[in-house]
């Protein structure tokens, strides 16, 4: 029987695991000759909507995503991936509500759609990546496996040039945008921006613009480089862990501690920002743990919460004085080391009188 238009239509909702599986979603979906719809940006809206359907306590990046599940809903799409990324590595876990997706939803979404709850557990048999990709095609009428992992490689070569981009210094979006069409472009440009900060969250903290109060075209205006976990090796990531004396067990950690030690080691870092959504346990446990890391470092940082009620000027206000104070202090530091440098070029002067 021929499939209908709809039937070959996948919804992703722009927000959680989008941020760092969408570029393999994209390849692998193409591939298998389904069409993603994404839900719209994230807006006052969404947010508001998702907000309404859960209780108060539930984090900031839940309740957008359950505002984008309704988006997806108002478009049409009848079939939604919401998958349960239970662990991604043995024994390295997801916090529970990101374990626990697809329940929520069923839970306080009543529309009638069909839900794609792929599982993934790389901590249990059987549970692993090939297994997740055939739950994601099933629906399709999709049970090949060899067709199911060719269109899996094709979802690695969009993600693996989207990594390689990110790594090079490319901003998310520009990365994102010509993984898709199939590129990988190298901007080699410096822009020589006298301060650079190391963005320390998660994917879909930051990169959702609404979420982040666009954080980067902030930064960018204030003349500031921004570094993030995207510019880091997975090895980079796991000594980050080790010098925060922590061993990984949430999934988030590498991106987290991960990237704050290795970040906080690095003498051309200036500071150190991180962004968490208020009432997240595991941030929370990792961020007293950079704090504390940081002092030892005598490095800089500025930690930034962030909720449904966060006022974009006393963010901004937070921003601007954190930079402010990184360009005092580099200013300073730079006029030291000219004063001991003139010191030392007087010193090598008098000694070479005194020897003629």
């Amino acid at each position: 029987m021929e499939k209908t238009k709809n039937s070959m239509k996948i919804g992703i909702p722009r927000a959680m695991s989008y941020y760092h599986n969408y570029p393999f979603y994209y390849g692998f979906f193409k591939a298998l000759g389904i069409e993603i719809v994404l839900s719209d940006i994230t807006t006052k809206q969404t947010l508001s909507r998702g907000a309404a359907l859960v209780v108060t306590e539930t984090c900031l990046p839940i309740k957008v995503y359950v505002g984008h599940v309704l988006n997806l809903l108002d478009k049409g799409v009848d079939k939604i991936l919401v998958p349960s990324l239970q662990s991604v590595a043995h024994k390295i876990y997801n916090c529970s509500k990101i374990r626990g997706l697809p329940d929520l939803i069923r839970n306080v979404v009543k529309q009638d759609f069909t839900m794609i709850e792929a599982t993934l557990d790389k901590s249990e048999k059987n549970q692993g990546l090939y297994s997740f990709l055939k739950e994601c095609a099933a629906p399709f009428g999709i049970t090949d496996e060899t067709v199911i992992k060719n269109a899996s490689k094709e979802g690695w070569k969009i993600y693996n040039n989207f990594m390689v981009m990110c790594k090079s210094g490319l901003s998310y979006p520009k990365a994102l945008n010509y993984a898709k069409q199939g590129k990988i472009i190298i901007d080699s440009e410096e822009k020589g921006q006298p301060i650079t900060v190391a963005l320390i969250s998660h994917g879909y903290n930051i990169y959702d613009d609404r979420t982040s109060m666009k954080i980067f075209d902030k930064l960018d205006k204030m003349d500031v480089k921004v570094l993030s976990a995207l510019q880091l090796s997975k090895e980079q990531m796991s000594e980050g862990v080790k010098t925060l004396g922590q061993q990984a067990y949430w999934a988030n950690e590498y991106e987290m501690t991960g990237a704050a030690g290795h970040y906080l080691k690095d003498n051309k870092v200036d500071g150190i920002i991180t962004v968490t959504a208020f009432g997240c346990g595991p941030d929370s446990l990792m961020i007293e743990k950079i704090t504390r890391k940081a002092k030892s470092f005598n490095k800089p940082l500025l930690n930034l919460t962030i909720d449904e009620q966060t006022g974009e000027a006393g963010f901004i206000t937070r921003l601007e004085a954190f930079v402010d104070m990184l360009f005092r202090k580099k200013r300073a530091k730079l006029i030291s080391n000219m004063k001991l440098e003139n010191e030392n070029s007087v010193q090598i002067n008098a000694e070479f009188i005194e020897t003629k």
